[in-house]
């Protein structure tokens, strides 16, 4: 089964030897690859950490209907070369115009809200994230950390740059808990009926 569609898996984990070698998130990308190759799509992949261009990744992200960021949490955020991937990548994009022309405003229309002059309409993008934190520290006013944020509200400086594109944002998945009492190899059993609902829109 074959189509015109593509999907981008980035996946941006950093390994730091003896400590986090990255085989979950590897494991995690795999199971997306394979996924969407066994259903048609054109896979496009970039692992960070190995190198980019940042002209390449932006012809990647323009190919692409669906993009799936793969990465760790670490101390609260994506590595920091996924931050540094996000500059070059998003600024090429706005310096070429590919990406968006401007930020949606405009004097002559003063009805036009910011985040709205994004190219990339009709696209979707994902977080799958792997954690040290439980998912009951989430979407819980109680819990003394994220005071009830949940993981989508967590992850808004990561989805509003392809928001801010016209990307549609589309529900996170989430590995929580992997060094204590997580079950990683449940949650990777599962990935890929979470990425049928949300990309094939059926079990």
């Amino acid at each position: 089964m074959e189509n015109n569609k593509k999907v981008l898996l980035i996946n941006t984990h950093l390994k730091y030897p003896n400590w986090s070698e990255g085989t979950l998130n590897d494991a995690f990308h795999q199971i997306a690859k394979d996924f969407f190759t066994n259903k048609g799509y054109h896979v496009l992949e970039t692992k960070v950490e190995e190198g980019y261009k940042a002209e390449e990744e932006v012809e990647k992200h323009l190919q692409a209907e669906i993009i799936i960021l793969q990465t760790p949490i670490n101390w609260f955020g994506a590595p920091w070369i996924y931050k540094k991937y996000v500059d070059e990548v998003f600024n090429s994009g706005l310096q070429s115009k590919k990406f968006l022309t401007d930020d949606g405003r405009t004097k002559s229309d003063p009805s036009r809200q910011y985040g709205t002059g994004g190219h990339l309409q009709g696209k979707k993008f994902m977080v799958c994230a792997t954690w040290n934190a439980p998912e009951a520290a989430f979407a819980d006013a109680s819990q003394i950390l994220f005071r009830g944020l949940s993981t989508a509200d967590f992850f808004v400086q990561i989805t509003s740059n392809y928001r801010f594109c016209g990307v549609e944002v589309v529900t996170d998945y989430n590995s929580f808990d992997i060094f204590k009492n997580g079950d990683p190899d449940k949650d990777l059993k599962n990935y890929p009926i979470h990425l049928s609902n949300v990309f094939l829109n059926h079990p």
